[in-house]
């Protein structure tokens, strides 16, 4: 397998201090702001921007976790015994603006699911969706509302985004089969 680094750690911290800052702009500050990762490496993305918006406007944002395991339309295809990880919303989400943080942008069918889950949990008054790479080739008609960097690949190709908090390393990577 060839692989390429395309974001060092710098690289990605910028580009979430950049995505921090659009999420306050378009939402007009951050009331009713509720940051929400997707399990795994979403959830670490949230945490990092939740702690540039508290540097920029002085408070930090409900920061919760979504696993979207039993949601998935292609759980049967993954596993006899998919791996669930937790999900902690401890927070209402009705009348919330919520935004959705997760790492790679591909054929949208992970939002599809967590966008589902989040509506058992509760009514946002919006969601929004914070991503660090968009590879593009949806199959779903799916946008990013924040992107960290749009990274065309060929369908033979992916994206490895690596965080300390997970891989003890940080950098996104593309690779080759």
């Amino acid at each position: 397998m060839n692989k390429s680094e395309i974001m060092d750690s710098d690289a990605i911290r910028r580009a979430l201090i950049r995505i921090s800052h659009e999420i306050i702009e378009k939402n007009k500050g951050i009331e009713d702001l509720i940051i929400i990762g997707i399990q795994r490496r979403g959830v670490p993305l949230a945490k990092m921007i939740a702690k540039n918006i508290e540097k920029i406007e002085g408070n930090y944002p409900e920061v919760g976790i979504l696993d979207i395991t039993f949601y998935r339309d292609d759980l049967s295809l993954l596993n006899e015994y998919p791996v669930v990880n937790n999900t902690e919303i401890n927070f209402v989400l009705n009348n919330k603006r919520v935004v959705l943080v997760d790492d790679v942008l591909y054929t949208g069918r992970t939002v599809r699911a967590a966008i589902d889950a989040i509506m058992d949990v509760g009514r946002p008054s919006l969601i929004q969706l914070a991503i660090l790479i968009d590879r593009g080739h949806r199959e779903l008609p799916i946008r990013a509302d924040y992107v960290g960097k749009n990274v065309p690949t060929s369908n033979k190709e992916f994206i490895e985004v690596k965080v300390k908090e997970i891989d003890n390393t940080e950098g996104v990577y593309i690779c080759r089969r």
